[in-house]
């Protein structure tokens, strides 16, 4: 009888312990985000994108230490896609937020995971959720004299890369114990920006305060994230994950705003509101 009852509480801790990982998770990641920002003018995207996939490469193999030798075909071929996903999605996301800003860049790379929340649902509401949801999308991405459209193109490219790492960082976690397929990525992502990072620091040399705005990215947006959101993916459903994930947008608007001055105008905020209540009730479904 006693562990009857409590199950549903042991299960409703766990979500809420993985609720909280992402929520921690999610605000690293815009700071670090914000933070790398400082160091375009100088480093320019993909030298800052560099210097972050090598900080998460040394941190995670440090705590992953994975034995490469002993992976199997069917442990190398999700690891390897993880690290070319990781890899194409910062750079992608990080030269929109050059472009078009922290808030709308991230707002629109949310459609990877909005897209892995409502996907296979036939439900009505869910059908109304990705309606409002693509109306919200198509207000933020309206023709201005403003609008570049290379970096709203290169923001959806991150949020076809965020649904392609949501699905194989879930797979890595359930075929590779602890951080040791995570740590793998990192560091064959690390290594496939040797080159592109050498050749940006030899076209913009680093100063002293670039390399740590750009070494604190590194921390904040991908070792602590990478390490947090695959114990987070234990712990919650992938759809719960993705629903989970309208946190992102209001935080980057909010991390925007402060740390780099960048405000968005009422339509924005309204389209970030949608998408927040869309996701809102999908976490409610899900989680009834």
């Amino acid at each position: 009888m006693a562990t009857t009852e409590l199950a549903p509480r042991t299960r409703g801790n766990t979500r809420a312990a993985g609720a909280a990982m992402l929520l921690g998770s999610a605000l690293s990641n815009q700071v670090g985000a914000a933070t790398a920002a400082l160091a375009f003018p100088v480093l320019g995207p993909p030298g800052v994108v560099a210097v972050r996939q090598w900080v998460a490469a040394v941190v995670l193999l440090a705590v992953g230490r994975p034995r490469l030798r002993t992976f199997t075909a069917r442990q190398w071929w999700p690891v390897l896609g993880l690290a070319a996903v990781f890899a194409t999605m910062n750079l992608s996301l990080y030269t929109a937020i050059d472009r078009i800003g922290l808030g709308l860049a991230v707002t629109l790379e949310f459609l990877g995971p909005l897209a892995i929340a409502l996907a296979g649902s036939r439900r009505r509401t869910d059908l109304a959720c990705a309606v409002a949801a693509a109306v919200a999308v198509g207000a933020l991405m309206r023709p201005q004299p403003s609008t570049d459209y290379l970096g709203i193109g290169l923001a959806l490219v991150a949020a076809l890369c965020w649904a392609c790492y949501i699905l194989l960082n879930r797979t890595v976690g359930r075929r590779l114990p602890g951080a040791a397929g995570s740590a793998a990525a990192a560091g064959v992502s690390g290594l496939l920006y040797v080159p592109i990072g050498v050749f940006a620091m030899l076209h913009h040399p680093p100063t002293p305060g670039a390399l740590a705005a750009a070494l604190t990215a590194g921390l904040l947006s991908s070792a602590l994230p990478f390490l947090v959101d695959l114990m987070a993916l234990r712990r919650v459903p992938a759809q719960f994950f993705g629903a989970f994930m309208s946190v992102h947008p209001v935080m980057a608007a909010l991390v925007g705003l402060v740390m780099l001055d960048q405000r968005l105008d009422a339509v924005a905020w309204a389209s970030i509101g949608v998408i927040v209540a869309v996701n809102t009730v999908t976490v409610l479904r899900r989680a009834g």
